[in-house]
C-alpha cells in the first residue's frame, strides 16, 4: 500500500543541515511568483494618486474617537475644509463615497413626489438623475451637448414658467468627470435670482473641490456634494455635505423617512456629528492633506497648475482649428488663428498667443494670481531643500561637472547655508 500513499510535504524553509541546502530539489521561483517593479501611478481621474505625506499621516496606530486628541484632529479639519468650500454654513461628513452624499442630500431635502431639474453634463449628472427618481422624486432635464455645455438661457425660462413653483431644487455637476465639462454655478444662480424663483441650488464638487476654483456662499450654492478621492487627496471612502441654512430649514419641514443621512439626527450627536464610528485613519490623512493644500496656496493651484494646462489645450485646439469641444470651426485652417498666422505648437506664454492674434482673454494672468505661483514654487523648493538637508535649510546652486578634460552637462550641488535652521523646523 506503500505506493498509493502521498509523498510526505516538507515543512517550508531551507533544510536545517548538510549539503541539501543547495539541492537541486531545492523549490524554484517561477514567473507566476514575480512582482511588478516600481511604483504603479495611476492615472485616472479619481481615485488619484495619494501622495506620500498623506500616506504616512494615515500609518499610525488608531485613536479613541471621543478622546481629546482626536475631537481636536476633527474640529481642525472641519474648519479647513469649510475654508475649502469658502463657506460658513454647515459641513456634515460621512463613510461613504460621492454616492452617499448624493444621497443623503436628497434624502434631506425631498420626499417621493417632489419635482427637481438637473442640468446635463455627463454620465454623473444622468447617474445623480437616476438616484433621484428610484426615491420616488421627479426629474426634469435640461439636456445639453456634452461637448458643448447647457444653454443657461433655457433654465431661465423654464424657472419663468414655473409660477407655481412645482419645482424644488436645480441639481448641477460643477465639473463632470466623465467629460470635464465645467458648469458657471454663478451663472446658474444669477438665472434663477432673476426669475425669482425660490427652488435650492445644489452642486457636487465630487472631482472639482479643491482642483478649480468654487465659492459655496459667494455664488448662493445651497448644498455643496464633496467626496475624498480627487482633489482632497484621500482615499474613496469618505463623502461630505455642506449645507445652507436655507436648506437646513427645508430639510425640518421634510417629512420624508431616513436615518443614517438625516441631518437632525447628526446635530444630536456632538461633538462629531457622524452616525457610527468615526473614520479616524481617514482624517489623519485629511488633516495631511488639508496642510500641504494651504502650504501651496489654493489660488497657485487653482490657478497655477490646472489654469495653465486648461489654457495650453485650449490655445492647441484654437491653433488646429478646433473649439474647446475639439470640432472644427468653420473658414478656420489648422495653423491660423482668425485668418492671422500661428504656428502649429503655440507659445507657453499666453502674452505671446495674445500677440500673434489670439483673443483677448488668452492674455497673462492678472497679478495677484502670478504671484500666488511664484510663492507656491518657493515654498515647494524650500520645502525640498529642508527635507534633504534633514531638517536645516539648504543653498542651491547650480554646478558644472568635468569628465575627462571636456565640460559635462550641469547638475544641481547641495550646500549647507551658514544661517541657523529655524525653530521648529
Amino acid at each position: 500500500m506503500a505506493h498509493h500513499r502521498k509523498p510526505r510535504l516538507l515543512r517550508q524553509g531551507l533544510p536545517p543541515y548538510g549539503p541539501a541546502l543547495f539541492a537541486d530539489r531545492s523549490p524554484k521561483v517561477t514567473a507566476n511568483y514575480s512582482k511588478p517593479r516600481g511604483r504603479q501611478f495611476f492615472n485616472n481621474p479619481g481615485p488619484t494618486n495619494i501622495p506620500d505625506r498623506v500616506l504616512r499621516a494615515m500609518d499610525r496606530p488608531v485613536l479613541d474617537f471621543m478622546s481629546d486628541e482626536f475631537l481636536a484632529i476633527h474640529h481642525a479639519c472641519h474648519a479647513g475644509v469649510k475654508r475649502v468650500l469658502k463657506t460658513d454654513q454647515t459641513l456634515y461628513m460621512y463613510n461613504a463615497s460621492g454616492h452617499g452624499a448624493w444621497e443623503a442630500a436628497l434624502a434631506n431635502l425631498f420626499a417621493a413626489g417632489d419635482t427637481v431639474m438637473i442640468i446635463e453634463t455627463g454620465y454623473f449628472s444622468q447617474s445623480w438623475t437616476e438616484m433621484a427618481v428610484n426615491l420616488g422624486i421627479k426629474v426634469e432635464s435640461i439636456a445639453a451637448d456634452w461637448r458643448k455645455g447647457a444653454d443657461i438661457s433655457k433654465l431661465a425660462e423654464r424657472l419663468a414658467k414655473d409660477k407655481a413653483h412645482e419645482i424644488r431644487a436645480v441639481l448641477t455637476v460643477h465639473n463632470e468627470t466623465a467629460t470635464g465639462m465645467v458648469l458657471p454655478v454663478a451663472d446658474i444662480r444669477r438665472a434663477m435670482d432673476e426669475a425669482k424663483h425660490p427652488a435650492l441650488l445644489l452642486s457636487d464638487t465630487i472631482s472639482s473641490l479643491a482642483s478649480i476654483e468654487y465659492k459655496m456662499d459667494a455664488w448662493g450654492v445651497d448644498v455643496t456634494v464633496g467626496g475624498s478621492q480627487k482633489g482632497l487627496m484621500l482615499p474613496t471612502g469618505m463623502s461630505l455635505t455642506g449645507v445652507s441654512n436655507k436648506a437646513l430649514d427645508v430639510s425640518r419641514k421634510n417629512k420624508a423617512p431616513r436615518h443614517y443621512w438625516s441631518w437632525e439626527l447628526m446635530n444630536g450627536r456632538a461633538p462629531q456629528k457622524f452616525m457610527g464610528t468615526a473614520p479616524v485613519h481617514m482624517f489623519f490623512g485629511l488633516q495631511e492633506s488639508l496642510k500641504m493644500l494651504e502650504e501651496e496656496g489654493l489660488a497657485a493651484l487653482q490657478f497655477g497648475y490646472h489654469g495653465d494646462d486648461a489654457r495650453g489645450l485650449e490655445l492647441r485646439c484654437h491653433a488646429q482649428g478646433r473649439d474647446r469641444s475639439l470640432q472644427p470651426v468653420a473658414g478656420r485652417r489648422a495653423g491660423t488663428a482668425d485668418g492671422q498666422g500661428l504656428p502649429h505648437r503655440p507659445s507657453r506664454r499666453p502674452e505671446r498667443a495674445h500677440a500673434a492674434g489670439l483673443p483677448r482673454h488668452h492674455r497673462a494672468r492678472d497679478e495677484d494670481r502670478r504671484r500666488a505661483v511664484r510663492a507656491g514654487r518657493r515654498r515647494r523648493r524650500d520645502r525640498v531643500a529642508l527635507e534633504l538637508a534633514g531638517g536645516a535649510p539648504l543653498e542651491w546652486r547650480a554646478a558644472s561637472h568635468e569628465r575627462g578634460g571636456a565640460r559635462g552637462p550641469p547638475i544641481l550641488s547641495v550646500e549647507p547655508c551658514t544661517r541657523t535652521a529655524a525653530k521648529g523646523v
